[in-house]
């Protein structure tokens, strides 16, 4: 032990130094005791506790969980640089981690890297989409791609480019962070609000306050498996809301109940999971709107602490509800707030007004005394050219802005009566249509199996084929919805189409394995919920133009006046709708 004594020191700096120099002597015995960033005690040797996440010990987690606890998915920007510079694409962990920034190594299905980008609410202006197209034409396939999520995606780009890509996408006051892995997806909105006639409130600023709340905080990254979010204004124009994790729709109270004042509220919905056959049911809560962003966040950090992390297919809210009841889970919930959540029934607010099945095609009048035009962009491919003469147009008839809805497609707010003429000619001009088809303005498609190694099917090659031979030889007085998806991912929602078809592998009887499709009806969303049933296994795609025509030719000879193609299909069995077809 060192002697301070005589050593010029006072009384209480002798007894300090002494302290510190015997905890010194001992630390050489024990490990430091300190926190790591998630605030948690490490090496204490009174407490000999297995490592593990948020509880899960770590020889339990799956794969990607392994993954995520070697290295943090947003810490693997010095990977993409390394990278860059020998033009390798990422290798083991690093596939993974690349989509916490946006960036997905696509291979089989394409030798590239796609990237998802990342649009609060949809709304962009024209700058940031010309500069996403020019991402697309300087260093990608000269396309893009409009997704299910109101969002963009850029394909076949290089790793030496990634970082460029990163940079520009950021110049552009835009981000790809957290669209993909185990994260919070694209915050998504209906697509008309702000200027919705119909609207109860305008959502895009609670989307974009959600979007930059999640973008702050680095603990809302990594979670169990992805998640969504979503706002209904209430208005026309559906952005299937009860198809996300939490879907916030608005309501008003027409009188003061309760102590409630009369007014715009939102129901909070949980558990949407469409590919497992489940919409978003209502919670009870009723939020006031600045109370929805730190609901969902304490929501989130329950399902963070709380989620399954060992296998994969348990671990979506879905299944942490499905456990611990919605009660509990708003009890947890409830714990990480500074008020309390408010309980009140779903049948004293006054319902929301049925949605426009098409509303987000065609001209249509807005609360401004404008208008809007919603553009048909077929299977939501666009080109680079047909990028720069939609912002054009957004440019002179419209206000300099583009809405992207979930039905990819694009709308064009903002233009003058006396402009819809010229609009709606220069909408045609580019190749693209705006007027609201019945067939082919109702079609979607996932990536397919020409960008996604989870694919089973051409699902855009599919679709646009389905369109030309439908449109050919059939007229629809009443919009039809078909949504083609390629794996049980179910990216684009085929349980909530009118027809809805996932791609499967099918034998010839000459032994050969082509695209097929598994074909279900009768889905619909909002207020024509409904989860499609399945009809028809393993049709080889050639023999699914001939059958959908048969079958949309039955439902108009032998339909209820006004009979929707929904009602029409869940009135009959299911062998009396493949006997319409025979």
């Amino acid at each position: 032990m060192v002697n301070f004594q005589n050593s010029g020191f006072s009384e209480d700096q002798t007894n300090y130094l002494s302290g510190f120099i015997s905890g010194v002597l001992q630390s050489r015995q024990m490990p430091f005791l300190g926190q790591d960033n998630e605030r948690r005690f490490t090496h204490d040797p009174a407490v000999a506790v297995e490592e593990s996440v948020f509880g899960t010990p770590i020889d339990d987690l799956c794969k990607e969980e392994i993954i995520k606890y070697e290295k943090n998915g947003l810490d693997c920007y010095d990977a993409i640089l390394e990278n860059s510079a020998h033009n390798l694409f990422p290798e083991a962990g690093d596939v993974f981690r690349y989509k916490y920034h946006g960036l997905f190594f696509v291979s089989p299905a394409q030798e590239s890297i796609m990237l998802r980008c990342r649009i609060a609410g949809g709304s962009l202006t024209t700058s940031q989409f010309r500069g996403i197209g020019e991402i697309a034409a300087d260093w990608g396939n000269a396309c893009i791609d409009l997704t299910t999520r109101a969002n963009i995606q850029v394909r076949e780009l290089m790793p030496k480019n990634c970082p460029d890509v990163l940079m520009k996408l950021t110049d552009l006051g835009l981000t790809s962070q957290g669209s993909g892995a185990d994260n919070i997806r694209n915050i998504t909105a209906s697509p008309t609000s702000g200027f919705d006639p119909d609207e109860l409130i305008d959502v895009m600023p609670y989307a974009r306050a959600m979007h930059h709340y999640i973008l702050k905080n680095r603990d809302l990254y990594g979670l169990p498996r992805k998640f969504n979010i979503s706002y209904d204004s209430g208005g026309a124009v559906s952005a299937c809301t009860d198809t996300n994790d939490i879907g916030f729709q608005a309501v008003r109270l027409a009188e003061s109940i309760d102590g409630l004042e009369k007014g715009v509220y939102f129901r909070m919905q949980l558990c949407g999971i469409t590919g497992h056959k489940q919409f978003a049911t209502d919670s009870g809560i009723l939020l006031k709107p600045e109370e929805t962003l730190p609901v969902a966040a304490a929501l989130i950090r329950v399902f963070i602490e709380n989620g399954d992390r060992t296998n994969r297919k348990k671990a979506r809210l879905k299944y942490l509800v499905d456990a611990w009841g919605i009660e509990k889970t708003l009890s947890e919930t409830e714990k990480k707030l500074t008020f309390k959540l408010r309980r009140y029934p779903l049948d004293g607010c006054e319902p929301s007004r049925p949605k426009s099945k098409h509303g987000h095609l065609g001209v249509h009048p807005q609360s401004d005394g404008k208008n809007y035009i919603g553009i048909l962009t077929p299977v939501g491919r666009m080109s680079c050219d047909q990028i720069e003469q939609i912002c054009s147009i957004a440019d002179r008839y419209g206000r300099g802005e583009i809405r992207l809805t979930v039905w990819q497609n694009l709308i064009i707010p903002g233009v003058p009566d006396e402009q819809i003429e010229a609009a709606a000619a220069a909408v045609i001009a580019s190749g693209l249509d705006y007027r609201a088809a019945a067939v082919t303005g109702g079609i979607i498609a996932c990536t397919g199996s020409r960008g996604c190694k989870y694919a089973a099917a051409d699902t855009k090659g599919s679709a646009i084929q389905l369109g030309d031979h439908l449109s050919s030889k059939l007229e629809l007085d009443t919009p039809i919805n078909i949504h083609l998806t390629g794996c049980p991912n179910s990216c684009a929602q085929h349980y909530i189409g009118d027809i809805g078809m996932m791609g499967v592998r099918v034998k010839t009887e000459s032994g050969e394995s082509v695209d097929g499709y598994h074909i279900v009806l009768g889905g619909g969303v909002d207020d024509t919920q409904a989860i499609a049933r399945e009809i028809w296994k393993g049709i080889a795609f050639t023999d699914v133009p001939p059958l959908i025509e048969k079958l949309l030719r039955a439902y108009q000879l032998k339909r209820k006046p006004s009979e929707t193609f929904s009602q029409f299909t869940n009135r009959h069995e299911e062998d009396e709708l493949r006997a319409l077809t025979d």
